[in-house]
């Protein structure tokens, strides 16, 4: 399972809260995964040099189709404001059509935590997966 362990970005005061957002994406086909992976690592790119960020991480399951996402903010604004910016805006556009299910969720933490742990990420990923199935919405990427 490639992985590209937490890299800190920024390191934030350590009275700072962090914005984090994890996600699960997961391509409709093993033919999309090479593409996917590929234009996820522009975006990986991108959050080396993004304002506003602390750190991320980033699991590939490529057999399983799925890609998870960890990553913390100095807030809400920083992490919005990356992802309308090139390259993740069109990254994002552009691998819409190969998207199967997606899974995203946001919470703030005091920032001395970080980095955050993964079983923590997942457990509230599939929280968050739970309360979407209950209310009948999918969201996609």
């Amino acid at each position: 399972m490639p992985t590209l362990p937490w890299t800190t970005v920024d390191e934030p005061a350590p009275d700072a809260t962090a914005f984090v957002m994890a996600s699960r994406l997961e391509v409709r086909s093993l033919s999309d995964v090479p593409r996917f992976f590929l234009r996820s690592l522009a975006a990986w790119k991108q959050v080396k040099s993004a304002p506003g960020a602390y750190g991320a991480s980033l699991i590939a399951q490529p057999l399983k189709r799925t890609f998870w996402t960890l990553s913390a903010w100095e807030d809400k604004q920083a992490l919005y404001t990356y992802a309308r910016t090139e390259p993740h805006k069109s990254v994002m556009t552009g691998l819409r059509s190969t998207m199967s299910r997606s899974v995203f969720t946001f919470w703030e933490t005091p920032a001395a935590g970080l980095p955050i742990d993964w079983s923590d990420a997942r457990e509230r990923l599939a929280v968050q997966e739970r309360a979407d199935a209950a209310d009948g919405s999918s969201p996609t990427a």
